[in-house]
């Protein structure tokens, strides 16, 4: 007596029967460049006045500190806003867990980069070139850019396997 699999309810897993629903199309590369540079524009001001707040005023914090606190608080902004609006495509329903493992990719890619890029560079240039704090810190800033647009795409949010 031969027994039909659906009436006994099991179904039959054979991979012509399994339907895998259709993944959200990728958007082009050149929106989420677009959106990190938007994002970016903004950490750029946040670390400056950050670092120009620590370095001068009541606090005179050393050089190598401030910078590495400001490109701290710098790489939580941009986190924050990479996560809910550059690369929203990849991140829209994920868990507690899933953020936090890409913040841990985020420091140690995109956020290593910009903490020890700017501090060296930054310390180079203020020492060395004798040039402002806010100028050497800008032009480290742009030294570290690519790098870190590349890091944040294919690695800290990578899209979903």
């Amino acid at each position: 007596m031969k027994v039909n699999p659906v009436r006994e309810g099991i179904q039959d897993q054979s991979p012509a029967l399994i339907v895998k629903p259709e993944r959200e199309a990728e958007p082009p590369l050149w929106l989420h460049w677009m959106k990190f540079n938007a994002v970016s524009l903004i950490g750029v001001g946040v670390q400056l006045l950050v670092l120009q707040l620590l370095v001068s005023g009541f606090s005179r914090l050393d050089l190598r500190l401030a910078t590495f606190l400001a490109v701290e608080v710098a790489i939580l902004h941009n986190f924050a806003w990479h996560e809910i609006w550059t690369w929203a495509d990849r991140t829209r329903n994920s868990s507690g867990a899933s953020r936090l493992r890409r913040l841990m990719r985020f420091h140690l890619s995109a956020g290593l980069v910009s903490i020890i890029g700017n501090v060296i560079i930054t310390d180079a240039l203020v020492r060395g070139a004798m040039l402002s704090v806010i100028t050497a810190n800008a032009i480290a800033i742009a030294l570290c850019y690519v790098a870190n647009f590349c890091l944040s795409h294919w690695f800290a949010f990578r899209r979903p396997s």
